[in-house]
């Protein structure tokens, strides 16, 4: 059994940052090849922008109407896949608003439109509030909506829609969204029919440290029960264009580094522990592979959530390498999955020249 709540919690408000990423990464190298950390070469699609959620800490969406919206084409996707199976890429991570006229054919067209022209493309889709959405504009339950997606093509499921999950603060900063039990209910029902998921946790919106662990003790209770999670990654929100980011104080880059190696000491029963890069920044990215992280995420060749919200990290396959070669690790591609396949001694020619660009 792994730390308790109030343990954490004192944790979180201790002096010793140095001590606490020490023994996240003892625990790291017990749980993972201390050898080797690894990133994923993906692409972002936010096939639509239009919402009816209104949250305050996006700047992404648009309300239905808006001349700003959009619904991708198929033809634009198809495009979009075939360009990150070029640059090496295995993985779509494919998200997107709340639509209300989007019903379940939409969803299963696209999946089984994408897999029939790249049958190789994993298909890393949907958050637990977009799963939830379709059920309920589809007059179907949300095991049988999961169960279609999943014959349609859907491989696993993202833990986008997280944020916190305690409904103090979701109703302070979200409070169309769902609860923090249909978010957990949606992911067990996914496990149950097979589909792993990702964890989750968007931090610096105005919570207590009581709240990040009652997210982490929720996490962890799910795990125990379904083994389906394959990591847990906390990400610090982005305030600019924001109405929330207004009202919050900045999360620091300590504040991260202490989240993440709490996590870690924390989630002991998940597999891995992805560092972020792209709000903290490359650097303190590195600084958390030794702070109980072993995965550095994926280059994300298109991302437009964050960036709506002013963030202009970038990155690219050579970097990420660098970065994981320099704090000491051997760098290995994964898939969406965390099954760590390509081990590459030599960059190739198009993932040098592979980056992050917004749609």
């Amino acid at each position: 059994m792994g730390l308790s709540q109030q343990e954490a919690v004192d944790l979180f408000r201790s002096d010793d940052l140095i001590g606490i990423g020490m023994a996240a990464n003892q625990l790291r190298k017990k749980k993972n090849d201390p050898r080797v950390a690894s990133y994923q070469i993906d692409r972002n699609i936010n096939y639509t922008n239009f919402c009816t959620e209104y949250c305050s800490f996006c700047a992404f969406y648009r309300p239905l109407g808006s001349k700003e919206g959009y619904i991708l084409s198929l033809d634009t996707i198809l495009q979009k896949i075939e360009e990150t199976i070029a640059l090496g890429g295995t993985g779509i991570l494919m998200q997107g608003g709340l639509h209300p006229d989007l019903r379940i054919d939409y969803y299963e067209n696209l999946l089984r439109s994408i897999k029939q022209s790249f049958p190789q493309i994993h298909l890393h889709c949907f958050s637990a509030p977009e799963v939830l959405c379709i059920a309920e504009v589809s007059n179907l339950s949300v095991r049988d909506t999961i169960a279609r997606l999943r014959d349609a093509g859907l491989g696993s499921i993202p833990g986008g829609g997280a944020e916190i999950l305690d409904d103090e603060i979701r109703h302070r900063i979200s409070r169309l969204k769902c609860t923090a039990d249909e978010w957990e209910e949606m992911h067990r029902t996914a496990h149950a029919l097979g589909l792993r998921t990702t964890a989750t946790m968007m931090f610096g919106c105005g919570e207590e440290y009581r709240h990040r662990v009652n997210h982490f003790e929720r996490i962890r209770r799910i795990q125990e029960d379904t083994g389906g999670f394959t990591a847990f990654i906390p990400w610090i929100f982005a305030p600019e264009n924001t109405s929330l980011g207004k009202r919050v104080p900045e999360a620091t880059a300590a504040d991260y580094l202490k989240t993440l190696a709490i996590s870690r000491l924390y989630l002991d029963n998940i597999d891995h522990i992805q560092s972020s890069w792209l709000t903290p920044g490359i650097k303190i990215c590195q600084i958390g592979l030794q702070f109980g992280a072993d995965d550095v995420g994926s280059i994300l060749i298109e991302e437009n959530v964050v960036y709506a919200a002013g963030v202009r990290n970038r990155t690219n396959e050579a970097e990420l390498r660098r970065i994981i070669s320099d704090a000491g690790y051997m760098p290995v591609q994964r898939d969406t999955l965390y099954r760590c396949y390509y081990l590459k001694k030599e960059k190739s020619a198009a993932a040098t020249a592979n980056s992050a660009l917004p749609a």
